[in-house]
């Protein structure tokens, strides 16, 4: 696990319902704004702001869908896969892992094949 950003910063945002809402359907499968919206039960700007919160702290990871017909549009997906608080000598270190850090104990990467394919297959 790595240090992220401040503790303060990464509880607040976990601490906002919307924003777990987000991280949590967005963990199942990329979703549009729209989609978002309908799903967690809130407006698309509640919706907005708490994207906007979630990538700059690396949290949430936004897709670009192409369309045959140019209506393009973005997807997010939640990058963030674990949390920890640890509390050492007076002092308090958070660590996040990300869904794109290294793979667990025992889990094998991907080869390139395989991220081609889902790259292609998202497309």
């Amino acid at each position: 696990m790595s240090e992220d950003p401040a503790l303060g910063d990464i509880l607040d945002i976990l601490s906002d319902e919307y924003a777990r809402d987000i991280l949590a359907a967005t963990s199942i499968k990329p979703m549009s704004a729209q989609q978002l919206a309908d799903e967690c039960e809130m407006s698309e700007p509640t919706v907005y702001r708490r994207v906007e919160q979630l990538q700059t702290h690396g949290l949430l990871d936004e897709q670009t869908k192409v369309r045959t017909d140019d209506n393009h549009y973005s997807v997010y997906a939640a990058t963030l896969s674990e949390f920890s608080l640890e509390l050492d000598t007076g002092s308090f270190e958070a660590a996040v892992r990300h869904t794109d850090d290294e793979s667990f104990p025992g889990e094998g990467e991907s080869d390139t094949a395989d991220r081609f394919v889902k790259m292609w297959e998202d497309l």
